[in-house]
């Protein structure tokens, strides 16, 4: 999944959060709803332990069923970068992207977050 943003090591360190999120919205085709359960496994399977990844929030707009909104909070945008590029990870993501591609209408956008403070 492709980024638009300003690379992690191109900002002065002190501008960092030590946390980091991202909500990442995406719009599913009608009768892809049943395809959710099996897409938030394969997700969780696919992950590593040492990956940064703090947890994953999948949750769907009420006014619009069809609209998911996914919320990751990583230990840093350091970690959450890095595990982007995990290579463990890249034989799992390759029948993830294959499955979201089938159940989205539009390609999925993406808000880079710092933590600001998490009470």
């Amino acid at each position: 999944m492709g980024r638009t943003d300003v690379p992690v090591a191109s900002r002065p360190k002190e501008s960092r959060s030590p946390m980091w999120a991202q909500i990442i919205k995406m719009n599913l085709k009608p009768g892809s709803e049943a395809d959710l359960a099996s897409l938030i496994e394969q997700l969780h399977a696919a992950e590593q332990a040492d990956s940064g990844l703090l947890r994953t929030i999948f949750m769907r707009d009420q006014a619009d069923p069809s609209a998911l909104h996914t919320l990751v909070l990583f230990e840093s945008e350091d970690k959450a970068r890095a595990r982007e590029q995990d290579p463990r990870r890249e034989e799992a993501m390759l029948a993830i992207r294959a499955l979201m591609a089938e159940m989205m209408a539009s390609p999925p956008e993406f808000l880079n977050l710092d933590v600001v403070r998490d009470v």
